[in-house]
């Protein structure tokens, strides 16, 4: 195998890692903008959660007032 020969085959080695390599940063991306989304969604939720109930039982609720009979 020549210099040559040895050099073109590096190359193409060299091109195919390169192709992997975009190939599964684009992949990655795509993972991280799913993931982002959800914990957007999460963010969303749980701000919701922490909100006091308006015109409900939640206003102004006491945990005492919520004892079985028997105490």
């Amino acid at each position: 195998m020549t210099d040559a020969d040895n050099t073109e085959q590096r190359l193409t080695n060299r091109e195919g890692k390169a192709s992997f390599t975009e190939d599964l940063v684009d992949q990655l991306e795509q993972i991280i903008v799913r993931q982002q989304q959800q914990i957007d969604m999460l963010m969303r939720q749980v701000a919701e959660l922490r909100e006091p109930q308006v015109g409900g039982e939640g206003v102004g609720r006491n945990l005492r007032d919520e004892l079985p009979p028997h105490y």
